[in-house]
């Protein structure tokens, strides 16, 4: 379905990761993800002009978000161009990709521009009208935090969907600290030298703008919120929920950022591509709904869907990222699969940098193209859950042309 559509090498790009209430809370996440993709663009000397597509994913209403893609698109210069505006929560990144390779597929664009961009901090508090509400008193919600601790459907927290997979798949504390402190070690190869791996698509340092974007009001030299963890400090750690499994250190943080990926046709990709002699394709995506309360399970028949739709086997895939908000998630997907727990993963995960909702899986997308070019070339899956007990996943072959 896909054989056309292809990712050009190096034609993406993420921000550093803050933690909510950061330095980048400012900032209207549209409105950012705009500046930050002007600067992207002129760096990678792509103009705008050659996009005659574009989707947007975000899942916190912003100031004039109403206007999507259409107002986005406009700011990054190329007015002429519309598209969707996606909302998936923590899935909303894979939606987003399977929108852009749908367009290419199927001829709507020849070059689509995807972003998703996000903020958790100073997330809106919303008021619903209700006329025949008691005394015309209508509904509230503080969009996020009300929304992380109650699903409406399966009445539970979202970390309440963690303890039930931790308890069907008897899966202690301990085993879920020494994910988390594999993850971080393996974030640290990221890192590394100067963060040689993350300026592979990250502008470092990275500097961030004022309200107005006439002045820069910080410099991040990397991800705004990770800690240095060890096995002893994790050892103090004790369960959130009375009689739970799932710590702080096994869970993922809040965070605010933004992403970008174009998607093209074989011949674009090889013109735009920061080096013509790496091949990124797009091979298939899937989605999937787990049984009520068990959304960490999610990524399991997602990533199946996926890699049948791209005519592939677990046993064939040479990288696998996921989104795992809970250590549990991994744990999980490597019983399921027999993919190795401690090969997942490489330089970095939602798990440590932490999650902005719509941008997750896009970075992790982006540093496993990355990881595949590293390895010279292979086959590479991203599968995530999210809100609703669901997931959705992306199956990518990095290669010489």
């Amino acid at each position: 379905m896909f054989e056309n559509v292809e990712i050009p090498y190096g034609a993406y790009w993420s921000t550093p990761f803050v933690k909510w209430q950061g330095a980048l809370g400012h900032l209207n996440a549209i409105e950012f993800a705009a500046h930050v993709a002007k600067a992207e663009l002129t760096k990678r000397r792509l103009d705008p002009a050659a996009f005659d597509g574009g989707v947007l994913g975000i899942t916190t209403p912003q100031y004039k978000g109403f206007w999507g893609v259409p107002w986005f698109m406009g700011l990054i210069g190329a007015p002429a161009v519309t598209g969707p505006t996606i909302a998936q929560a923590c899935a909303t990144s894979a939606r987003c990709l399977q929108a852009g390779a749908q367009d290419v597929a199927t001829g709507q664009a020849a070059c689509t521009l995807v972003v998703a961009a996000d903020k958790t901090s100073h997330t809106p508090h919303i008021y619903y009208p209700n006329p025949e509400g008691f005394g015309g008193v209508g509904q509230h919600e503080n969009w996020l935090i009300d929304n992380m601790n109650r699903d409406p459907y399966a009445e539970v927290s979202m970390i309440e969907t963690a303890e039930n997979c931790a308890t069907k798949w008897q899966v202690t504390t301990a085993q879920q600290h020494d994910v988390a402190l594999r993850r971080y070690q393996q974030y640290g190869d990221a890192i590394a030298n100067g963060a040689a791996f993350q300026k592979r698509y990250m502008t470092l340092p990275f500097a961030v703008p004022d309200g107005r974007y006439r002045k820069t009001a910080a410099t991040l030299q990397g991800d705004d919120g990770v800690f240095p963890t060890s096995t002893e400090g994790l050892a103090k750690l004790k369960p959130v929920r009375e009689g739970g499994t799932v710590t702080f250190g096994g869970q993922t943080h809040p965070a605010d950022g933004n992403c970008g990926l174009v998607m093209t046709t074989p011949d674009k990709a090889r013109e735009l591509a920061t080096d013509r002699d790496i091949r990124v394709r797009v091979l298939g995506f899937g989605s999937a709904r787990v049984d009520k309360a068990y959304m960490p399970a999610a990524t399991v028949p997602a990533a199946k869907a996926a890699l049948a739709q791209a005519g592939k086997t677990i046993a064939q895939v040479d990288a696998v990222k996921t989104h795992n908000p809970f250590a549990v998630n991994d744990v999980v997907f490597a019983r399921e699969t027999g993919f190795p727990l401690n090969e997942m993963n490489n330089y970095g995960c939602s798990l440590v940098w932490g999650h902005p909702n719509a941008p997750t899986g896009m970075r992790a997308t982006i540093e496993l193209i990355e990881e595949l070019a590293l390895r010279g070339g292979g086959v590479g899956l991203f599968t995530g859950c999210a809100a609703g007990d669901s997931g959705m996943a992306v199956v990518i072959e990095v290669g010489e042309r």
